[in-house]
């Protein structure tokens, strides 16, 4: 299953099946899914086979569901070639797509049999793509890996997946300390899907990150400095730091009481004395205040 051109898929020596992939939130669909299963079995695909994903994000997200769906789990391998998928969405075993409700409502875990990064892929990248992979290395910096800013990349991309493997080992369903590694996207995936996608998921996830700054400064958990250190970091990637003009923040809020991470009130990993953890119960005039309090930004 591949996002790159035809003529660059190599001759395996084996019976193959090319399927093109399309990236892109809208692409996220339980119809895609159901599509690639059709095709593998068509194709006689059977549990002893591997299937292998070549794209970025949402490729890495909807082949990973489709194998884990197919004959109860069929083994995958992924080559993400955008920076977002190698330091994130093809790391961990989280395969997801989305809802007209919401984002990654309906996903699986399904471990890959391997994760290939090259980063030589990434000098195909537009600079909008590569910074929308620069908004999960920004949010690392307050989860345990702040010594990522200023490496060359290939060490950011390391240290990003060192930093996300050491989590998964430890909590792989999301159990506890996993729910880290959602810093800024309680927020983030609200504003995908308010903008329709417009703002891209490592965009919105610097823009959430930023906020979970200022909701900490609000609710007395870190000084002002360290919210600040917020928007600094997030900055220094290029990345937006402002609420886009055109979005209602009530409308967010409604989003992000469909995160799955909520079960009474409003739920966000927030940073703290002794560090990022999650917070539930998290007052809804906290969230107001810190959300009037981002500046926007036009798209």
């Amino acid at each position: 299953m591949s996002a790159r051109p035809e003529g660059w898929v190599p001759d395996c020596g084996r019976p193959t099946l090319r399927l093109d992939a399309v990236d892109g939130e809208h692409h996220k669909t339980l119809a895609e899914v159901e599509r690639l299963c059709r095709r593998f079995a068509e194709f006689g695909l059977t549990r002893s086979d591997v299937i292998v994903s070549c794209g970025g994000g949402t490729t890495t997200d909807v082949v990973g569901l489709a194998a884990a769906l197919y004959h109860r789990g069929t083994a995958v391998i992924h080559l993400p070639t955008s920076l977002l998928a190698q330091v994130d969405a093809s790391i961990g075993g989280k395969t997801a797509v989305n809802l007209p409700a919401g984002k990654n409502l309906v996903g699986a875990f399904w471990q890959p049999a391997a994760v290939l990064c090259d980063s030589d892929f990434l000098g195909t990248l537009p600079p909008r793509e590569l910074r929308n992979g620069y908004g999960e290395i920004a949010r690392c910096h307050f989860i345990g890996a702040d010594g990522l800013r200023g490496l060359p990349l290939p060490e950011q991309i390391v240290g990003s997946v060192r930093l996300k493997a050491s989590v998964v080992a430890t909590d792989e369903r999301d159990g506890g300390l996993r729910h880290l590694l959602n810093y800024g996207h309680t927020l983030g995936h609200a504003i995908e899907k308010a903008t329709d996608f417009a703002v891209r998921h490592g965009e919105a996830v610097a823009i959430g990150t930023v906020f979970a700054g200022r909701l900490a400064g609000v609710l007395g958990r870190v000084p002002p400095d360290r919210v600040a250190e917020h928007e600094a970091v997030v900055g220094h990637y290029g990345l937006p730091t402002g609420l886009p003009a055109d979005v209602d923040d009530a409308a967010l809020v409604n989003l992000m009481r469909q995160d799955k991470k909520v079960t009474v009130g409003l739920a966000f990993v927030l940073d703290g004395p002794d560090g990022a953890e999650l917070v539930r119960g998290v007052p809804e005039r906290a969230v107001t205040e810190a959300l009037a309090a981002m500046p926007r930004a036009e798209r």
